[in-house]
């Protein structure tokens, strides 16, 4: 079940470089210090990782907006930062920062990752999780109405920009104007998220929200329409790792898609890579099987490299080809 038609595929990928989407979503700056480790710390039983270089990227909903431009679409992130140098680090490189608001007295979440030995060794984070000020919130709200764009990709990290008053205003404007909602949630918010198009949590994330084990096929189908009668969605794709992933559409029985990573380096950001291509796949006239398709081959290429990373039109293609040959 995991093959789809190689020319519809060249046509839907095609079709990704006419395509305007918004991020809405919790952005960060991805900090890498890399490194090697050659002795334990006399102060503590830690290692003492001697650091090579330093490198920055977009993470969170940044790292989505980051899949997107790379896939060729033209992406409109969102969001909020300090008034810091990692929020100008953010606005500087993202292609267009129209949407970046910036809050005074809160920091630019970062995460830090301390990579040695092609191994991440630490991650230290600094962040504010306390929600929005209310005028930052009518401004976001504003900016979405006077915008035009095909979709809205909802890319929620639990930082406080994912609210009940925030979603309470714009998913009904965006289901009344049909313009498709792609949401990857956090198990606090999920009822929030609705109406949208579709859902993309992980196993984890579907077993915290219903309760139940999300471990085998069986439980990850009664999951899912539980995940459907809680919450307002055409379709769901729930992650699972190694296991692959599985898909569902309303009153239709899901399907299960086997994982094709041959190695994993970093998982970091897979989920961001899952909902920017699959959301651009039913933007571009995909069907959800398609999509998922597509989102699980994708992810199956960036966990194979390290980092906070995304793909090109091309290397997904090539991807495709692969698991069809």
């Amino acid at each position: 079940m995991s093959k789809i038609n190689l020319i519809r595929t060249k046509k839907i990928l095609n079709k990704f470089k006419t395509l305007k989407v918004l991020i809405l979503g919790d952005i960060m700056l991805d900090k890498y210090l890399w490194g090697q480790v050659d002795r334990i710390s006399p102060e503590a039983p830690v290692p003492v990782v001697d650091v090579k270089k330093d490198t920055s990227c977009l993470g969170g909903a940044g790292n989505v907006c980051h899949n997107l431009e790379s896939l060729d679409a033209s992406p409109v992130l969102i969001g909020v930062v300090g008034k810091d140098a990692a929020g100008e680090w953010i606005k500087n490189n993202i292609p267009d920062s129209s949407g970046i608001f910036t809050v005074k007295n809160r920091p630019t979440s970062i995460k830090t990752r301390v990579i040695a030995h092609q191994q991440q060794v630490v991650r230290v984070d600094q962040e504010s999780t306390h929600p929005l000020p209310r005028k930052i919130r009518e401004e976001i709200i504003l900016f979405i109405q006077q915008e035009k764009f095909d979709g809205l990709i909802i890319s929620d990290y639990k930082k406080g920009m994912i609210s009940q008053s925030l979603m309470k205003k714009i998913l009904p404007y965006l289901d009344k104007k049909n313009i498709p909602v792609f949401a990857d949630p956090k198990v606090k918010n999920i009822s929030l998220l609705s109406p949208v198009t579709m859902l993309t949590p992980n196993h984890y994330e579907a077993a915290r929200i219903t309760h139940k084990p999300c471990n085998t096929d069986a439980e990850i189908e009664k999951a899912g329409g539980k995940i459907f009668s809680r919450v307002s969605t055409q379709y769901l794709i729930i992650k699972r790792g190694q296991q692959g992933m599985t898909y569902f559409a309303k009153d239709e029985p899901p399907i299960h898609i086997p994982t094709i990573a041959k190695e994993v380096y970093d998982v970091t950001g897979a989920g961001d890579t899952v909902i920017a291509t699959a959301g651009l796949a039913l933007l571009a006239g995909a069907s959800i099987k398609e999509a998922a398709v597509l989102a699980n081959t994708a992810a199956s290429i960036v966990i194979g490299k390290i980092g906070t990373a995304a793909l090109s039109r091309e290397e997904l293609l090539v991807g495709v080809e692969k698991n069809n040959s």
